[in-house]
């Protein structure tokens, strides 16, 4: 039975490759003669006049390659196959010939089924045919169109590479290979969807990473079976822990200089082709709160405004619940002028604190979304002029009062600090269950919600590392590049919760 595509249900193709061109032409054509960008090319070779063909997908190869390094070769510049010693070969010998003195391309390679030959064509391969043979060589031929190497937008730094991974497999790998020139960098190819077949690849360092994690990243993606893969936010979700948390376990990443900081740490990074986001595994709940300018500043200044990051994430979770459980249940709580303030700038309010919080938070959200999916200079203006607009319109029209109106503004400016957008997004979700409890039972509500999501950090897990080390379990030598940032001269050892091979990565 067809294993490479369907024609008609009941129809038998035989995948193997026969030693009469004509036949294995036809195979070909039978499964891909009805796309329009399908080029089959027949041509003689030489004087020699050895029925030849080459088949490609046209927009994936480079023309310039297939015109002046296969074709002007088998057609022109060479006129007699001969061997080593200058004798004319046989017809017999034609295949040897060919690979050894015709293709003067660095990457070919022998394709021995019609599966085989269908795969290399629609990666971007030329498949040459030679009559007598039942075999093809693949060439390698890519010249597809591609996004050159920008600054990536979603992690802006002030200082660092301006180089952002882009949709091409090799381009990332190359990024990555220019900032580590040790041998036992390993890039591991593989791929993954039935139908899709993307090429995925995923890189480490032999003799830093835990043999253990690269046995653990290859069996969760021998597991994967699947028709396609688009983008490596599928392979994120397909290989993750547990699919049942709103906090993410795998840290993505645009940026190479990142990416190659975590694989000198033990880790390993994982790239998808036609995706410009790599990922980080395993990864722990700190790791979100980092940015590459924590690491190229001054200590003093990066541990200052890391810190100001995890006292963001407090305001972003919990500022729109502790308001809402003061205003409700304990206005004791304040001062007694600041409770009259409250209590008069909410006497035209016709809601409850709770639906007024929650239409608020809702509005934020429309139009963080809006500004998000606009285009960027439009976006922009949207997200504050419209927060400014409907923010004012609703105090003068006594929907919201202006105390809630500083609560939702500073909840929003708080979750644009964090720097990883997929830890941001959790945080923002997890805010209206903080405030469903604090509306029912007040501060207790809040810090029972608090509790409940500390007590869940603790009990995940990312490839078997605990995902809020080094706070839990606690490991006070790790603490060093954790809340603050301490100088790179006390960082002498990797981490210990990822159980590196070579601990120490400084000298005295």
């Amino acid at each position: 039975m067809k294993k490479a595509g369907n024609i008609k249900p009941e129809e038998q193709v035989d995948l193997t490759l026969s030693d009469d061109i004509n036949e294995n032409l036809a195979k070909l054509k039978a499964f891909l003669e009805e796309s329009s960008d399908i080029v089959f090319r027949e041509f003689k070779l030489g004087l020699n006049e050895i029925h030849c063909a080459l088949t490609y997908v046209d927009g994936l190869i480079d023309k310039e390659v297939v015109n002046n390094h296969i074709l002007k070769s088998f057609m022109y510049q060479v006129t007699i196959l001969e061997d080593n010693r200058g004798k004319p070969i046989d017809n017999s010998e034609a295949f040897n010939g060919v690979k050894e003195h015709v293709v003067s391309i660095g990457e070919i390679d022998e394709v021995v089924t019609l599966d085989e030959a269908m795969h290399s064509i629609l990666s971007g391969d030329v498949v040459i045919i030679i009559d007598g043979f039942n075999k093809f060589i693949s060439v390698s031929a890519k010249g597809w169109p591609n996004r050159g190497i920008t600054e990536p937008e979603g992690e802006v730094t002030i200082r660092g590479a301006r180089e952002g991974f882009t949709e091409t497999l090799r381009f990332n790998t190359a990024l990555l290979r220019r900032r580590c020139k040790d041998p036992n960098l390993v890039i591991k190819g593989t791929k993954l969807g039935k139908r899709s077949q993307t090429d995925i690849a995923y890189a480490y360092i032999r003799g830093i990473v835990n043999p253990r994690f690269v046995e653990e990243v290859e069996r969760r993606l021998r597991a994967i079976d699947i028709d396609a893969i688009i983008d490596s936010g599928q392979v994120e979700q397909l290989i993750q822990d547990n699919y049942l948390t709103p906090f993410p376990q795998i840290q993505p990443t645009e940026r190479p200089d990142k990416a190659i900081a975590n694989i000198f740490e033990g880790r390993i990074v994982i790239i998808v082709d036609n995706s410009p986001f790599a990922l980080i595994l395993p990864s722990t709940f700190q790791q979100f709160f980092q940015s590459p300018d924590d690491y190229y500043e001054r200590w003093m200044f990066s541990s200052a405004i890391r810190f100001l990051r995890w006292l963001a994430s407090f305001f972003a979770i919990l500022t729109p619940g502790i308001y809402i459980a003061i205003a409700s249940f304990h206005p004791g709580f304040i001062p007694t002028e600041l409770a009259i303030s409250i209590a008069a700038s909410r006497a035209t309010v016709p809601f409850p604190v709770i639906v007024e919080a929650v239409l608020m938070e809702i509005t934020i959200e429309l139009l963080r979304e809006a500004g998000a999916r606009l285009p960027k200079p439009i976006g922009s203006t949207i997200s504050i002029v419209g927060g400014i607009i409907i923010g004012d319109a609703s105090v003068r029209a006594g929907i919201a009062s202006p105390i809630m109106v500083i609560v939702v503004a500073i909840t929003a400016i708080s979750s644009f600090i964090i720097p990883t957008y997929s830890l941001s997004v959790a945080i923002r979700m997890l805010r209206f269950p903080i405030m469903l409890l604090a509306s029912i039972l007040g501060l207790y509500g809040v810090i029972l919600g608090f509790i409940i999501i500390i007590t869940h950090l603790v009990t995940l897990k990312s490839f078997g590392v605990d995902y809020f080390t080094p706070q839990a379990p606690m490991r006070l030598k790790e603490w060093r590049d954790y809340m603050f940032r301490l100088p790179i001269q006390t960082q002498r050892y990797r981490p210990k919760s990822l159980s590196p091979i070579d601990r120490k990565r400084k000298g005295n």
